[in-house]
């Protein structure tokens, strides 16, 4: 021989008997079954076409893997990264290229993909805070108690009733404002709160004076309203306890009542104590709020996208307060429920992700979706039926009540707000009327348009939550 011989890979070495001296293994690395004869030395003979006994061998060895693959190029990509050379595959498994012998690999292993791993749900609920908040929901109501023997309920409560109307629209809206700026950044959320919850209270003031000819009932109906708006802003920056700690003297004169006349002066200083701890409560948490830095460059949202929350607020504050009417217990109910209320909210999030895991189909997401909304309200009213028998209240017109309440902020929930806004709205607009005019059917009018808003908004619900696309 005249000339040197090529060692390079793909050079004349395939011809000719080919030794190979053993190289150390890496000790870092575990390697496959299908690389430890290079450890020897190997005399290759050469060979025509690929080594089927070979090619199923590294099939059987990389199956766990290959099976979840879509296509021969994963297949390649994970040869790739097991190492194999291009020389390693054609002496080994006589394949001409990577590619080939990743697409037999593919052919030979039949698909298989397993489950992925159970992840935490994304949706859990904080069960205490949730319960909480019904139990904060309900708690001014002690006022009332306590000052019971001090005011005119006939004379004043026309005030108060407004005011409570346009606290509750005004809260919802504000709310939801805030809670869009709170995604912004601390600071952003309290500015909004800061600006929107006295300027709510201003405005139920003002409308309360209207029915109480501006007599002293309208200095009741500004501390209702003042202590809605702080109320307000401590549940959206999530200071329940704090709440919680400002309200513990109505907690502890309505205690003692059973056993104790306190006398007048301890019914109207108990509640203006209380006032004046969640006034000075929030300022503080707002004090802390705004002196966070600003986030550079926030947008401000837009104000007519908290329009339909407020009207959800104001109809849903006509549907409580025509049931009040004529079940003043079954508001204390309704009002206890909110926090399960909002407890199941988050379960229906996490049971719907959790549903788009286990099927394959649209129709059958839909079915898993129908189900979880059913399971969902019958979870939430269930426990209403019993506590609207014990209260003496009329079942029907709480459940159905309370139905048409938990769908519209479901759907409020996932961003759809318009049609909860709406359908709450024409069914207190025709409850009201009935009741007002005092037209036929009467005190029926009520449970049968919460049962239409109910079944409107739960046909909505499906509709719009019964597609893969809100859960993702």
């Amino acid at each position: 021989m005249s000339g040197p011989i090529s060692l390079e890979p793909g050079g004349c070495e395939q011809d000719t008997l080919a030794l190979r001296l053993a190289e150390p293994p890496r000790p870092a690395r575990r390697r496959p079954r299908w690389a430890l004869d290079d450890s020897t030395l190997a005399i290759r003979m050469p060979r025509r076409g690929p080594d089927e006994e070979a090619v199923s061998e590294l099939a059987a060895e990389l199956a766990d893997r290959v099976g979840p693959a879509v296509h021969p190029y994963e297949v390649a990509a994970l040869l790739e990264a097991e190492g194999l050379s291009a020389s390693l595959i054609k002496e080994r498994y006589g394949h001409p290229n990577l590619f080939s012998l990743a697409s037999a690999l593919y052919e030979r292993v039949p698909r298989t993909f397993p489950e992925p791993a159970p992840t935490a749900d994304p949706w859990r609920p904080d069960t205490v805070r949730c319960l909480l908040r019904g139990v904060l929901f309900a708690l001014p109501g002690l006022a009332y108690l306590l000052t019971a023997p001090l005011w005119d309920a006939g004379g004043h409560a026309p005030a108060l009733i407004v005011a409570g109307l346009v606290s509750w629209a005004w809260g919802q809206a504000l709310g939801h404002r805030a809670h869009l700026r709170l995604a912004t950044g601390r600071r952003e959320a309290g500015r909004t709160l800061l600006v929107g919850a006295p300027l709510g209270a201003a405005v139920a003031t003002a409308v309360a004076a209207l029915p109480a000819e501006a007599g002293p009932v309208t200095l009741v109906a500004a501390a209702q309203s003042a202590y809605l708006a702080a109320a307000g802003v401590l549940l959206v920056l999530g200071r329940e306890r704090l709440l919680l700690a400002a309200l513990s003297p109505l907690v502890a004169g309505a205690a003692v009542l059973p056993w104790w006349e306190p006398g007048s002066l301890p019914r109207a200083g108990l509640p203006l104590l209380a006032l004046l701890a969640t006034l000075a409560v929030t300022g503080r948490v707002l004090w802390t709020v705004v002196a966070v830095p600003p986030v550079p460059g926030a947008a401000r949202p837009r104000l007519r996208w908290s329009l339909p929350y407020g009207l959800f607020g104001l109809a849903a504050g006509v549907l409580v307060l025509l049931e009040g009417r004529e079940e003043p217990y079954a508001v204390i109910v309704l009002t206890v429920s909110m926090g399960p209320a909002e407890w199941l909210l988050y379960r229906y999030r996490g049971l719907s992700v959790a549903a788009l895991r286990a099927t394959a189909t649209p129709a059958r997401f839909l079915l898993r979706s129908a189900g979880i909304l059913g399971l969902c309200l019958c979870v939430y009213l269930l426990p209403l039926l019993p506590a609207a028998l014990l209260t003496g209240a009329e079942p029907a017109a709480l459940l159905l009540l309370a139905a048409a309440l938990w769908t519209a902020l479901l759907l409020q929930a996932f961003g759809a707000a318009w049609p909860s806004a709406l359908i709450t709205l024409a069914a207190a607009g025709g409850a009201g009327a009935v009741t007002v005019l005092n037209l036929p059917p009467g005190p029926s009018a009520l449970p049968l348009c919460c049962g239409a808003a109910a079944l409107c908004l739960a046909g909505c619900a499906l509709w719009l939550l019964g597609r893969p696309a809100p859960h993702v």
